[in-house]
């Protein structure tokens, strides 16, 4: 994406609730996994992303038909596709998207080749969910803007229990840090930490406003390998650090049309040596920063291409599930984990891209963890 591209967002008046969760439908659209040749940055400089598959339906994770059969029989109707992604997992061989327009959790096995779309039963069936999140034990605790609750489904994906009282939250995501559930509550602007195994609620932290501590329209949560609560501002433009009792630790970010600036962020990840992955829906883009607020990279742009991608939510790293997608990278660049983004429009629903190294060329010494913030970052 070129710097021009990159328009401000004008006024934060204008961001209102349902224009940060709602996206517009699209055509579904084919996109088969395939190798890419889109590198970030671009050879003939030493890259360290590739993007490697797209996945927008069932079709993608099985034999594809052939060229002869497709022509004849054309696009089978009851190929299931992803409708309104946002938030997506992966554990075990398996992607877990929160899709909320199909009203259930798109599960997309890889190992099996098989797909299923979970949608609950009884009080836990599912209306509006929008991330997923999923504890070591394959507990899975996803927020759902039509209950207005948390719901929670176990290994099997049983629906277990719900936590959430009415008018207690409208929650858009979570993060899990120990036996503490933190849950991002964009209605009330603040984060509500819950304790894991009973919902019962431990304490607050955030309010209303723009300053110091403070939360606007607060979507998305990620905890960094120190152990601390790093969360996403929309309507403030912005990241927060906190830790992990709710202290304020600094500030990432301004609103701005400028690479290194946000127009309108929701997904965030952190890899294992702190970087900060923040993807922005209005540039339609994953900006990598350092811990300590430095632009390192941004990857992906706008646009219908196996790369592009068209209000991107959710994103998440994976370390675990690598070999499911090493034929897709180029032989010569050994990638290290997997970065996955969520788009909600457009015809690329879950991009996959690789973050490593190509053999033969030299590296700057890789980022290294920020020692521990003790102050707000000023720009």
């Amino acid at each position: 994406m070129k710097r021009s591209s990159l328009t401000p967002l004008h006024g934060v008046a204008a961001m209102l609730v349902t224009a940060i969760l709602a996206a517009c439908a699209s055509a579904p659209t084919e996109s088969p996994q395939a190798p890419s040749v889109a590198f970030y940055p671009s050879l003939p400089n030493p890259p360290r992303i590739q993007h490697l598959a797209t996945i927008a339906s069932e079709r993608d994770i099985t034999a594809p038909a052939s060229g002869f059969a497709q022509f004849v029989l054309g696009d089978d109707p009851k190929v299931q596709r992803l409708k309104q992604p946002y938030g997506v997992a992966m554990s075990e061989g398996k992607i877990y998207v929160a899709d909320s327009r199909a009203s259930g959790i798109a599960i997309f096995d890889l190992a099996q080749k098989r797909f299923k779309l979970v949608t609950g039963s009884g009080n836990g069936r599912m209306k509006r969910p929008i991330n997923i999140t999923i504890d070591d034990d394959g507990t899975k605790y996803v927020t759902d803007t039509g209950h207005n609750q948390v719901l929670i489904y176990d290994r099997e994906d049983r629906f277990v229990s719900a936590y959430g009282t009415q008018g207690q939250f409208k929650p858009v995501d979570t993060a899990i840090r120990g036996d503490r559930l933190y849950v991002v509550d964009i209605q009330h602007h603040q984060v509500q930490v819950l304790d894991k195994r009973s919902g019962k609620l431990l304490f607050t932290f955030g309010k209303a406003g723009s300053g110091v501590g403070e939360l606007y329209h607060p979507t998305n949560i990620a905890i960094g390998p120190e152990g601390d609560v790093y969360v996403v501002e929309t309507s403030n433009f912005r990241v927060q650090r906190f830790t992990a009792d709710g202290k304020h630790m600094r500030v990432y970010g301004e609103v701005g049309g400028e690479l290194g600036t946000f127009s309108r962020p929701k997904g965030i990840a952190l890899d294992r040596t702190g970087r900060l992955y923040v993807g922005d829906s209005a540039f339609e883009n994953v900006q990598i920063f350092d811990n300590s607020g430095k632009l390192l990279l941004f990857f992906g742009q706008p646009g219908d291409k196996a790369e592009g991608l068209n209000l991107p939510a959710g994103v998440t790293i994976d370390y675990d599930n690598v070999e499911f997608f090493r034929r897709y990278a180029d032989p010569r660049f050994n990638v290290e984990y997997l970065i996955l983004v969520a788009s909600q429009f457009g015809p690329n629903k879950v991009d996959v891209f690789g973050f490593g190294k190509m053999r033969g060329m030299e590296y700057p010494p890789d980022d290294k963890p920020a020692p521990r913030a003790t102050a707000t970052l000023t720009r």
